[in-house]
């Protein structure tokens, strides 16, 4: 038997072992798939977690556009942005970013805000890939699916 030791051990970045995992995304709750998928690209559900090494997985996220809200967060939620002029704050909801023309962003907003800021969080952010279809062109690292739906019953909004 192994015996047990009482230091912590940091993992170097050269012994990151990263897999890809695929998400359909369809019909599922966006800040609850949102918070699955950043600690999957944090790498926190690795024993070996490290905090200042980037050490998460690859994650494919097929149907991002048929993510869903509950209750009437849709219409009542609100986007803002800037476009750096006197007066210029800009807002939009929910349901107009996705019936708009990047209907993935709303997810990928939804990420990015769950991911830290800096240098680490860009790279980690970078393994997100959001496809609005059932199609990606990632068949080639074998991802394995994950089936949010399955993990709580919050997770899927019943029609």
């Amino acid at each position: 038997m192994k015996a047990l030791s009482k230091q912590t051990r940091s993992i170097k970045p050269a012994e990151v072992e990263k897999k890809w995992h695929l998400i359909d995304a369809e019909g599922l709750v966006v800040g609850r798939l949102a918070s699955i998928i950043a600690n999957i690209l944090r790498g926190k559900h690795k024993p070996s977690y490290t905090p200042h090494v980037d050490c998460g997985d690859h994650v494919i996220v097929i149907n991002a556009d048929k993510v869903a809200f509950t209750s009437n967060k849709a219409a009542k939620k609100v986007y803002y942005k800037h476009t750096g002029y006197p007066g210029g704050l800009k807002e939009t909801t929910a349901a107009k970013v996705l019936e708009g023309r990047f209907p993935e962003r709303v997810l990928e907003k939804a990420v990015e805000r769950m991911i830290p800021r800096g240098p680490l969080g860009r790279d980690q952010m970078r393994a997100l890939h959001l496809y609005n279809g059932t199609e990606h062109p990632h068949e080639g690292q074998k991802p394995e699916t994950l089936d949010v739906a399955s993990m709580n019953r919050k997770n899927k909004v019943s029609a």
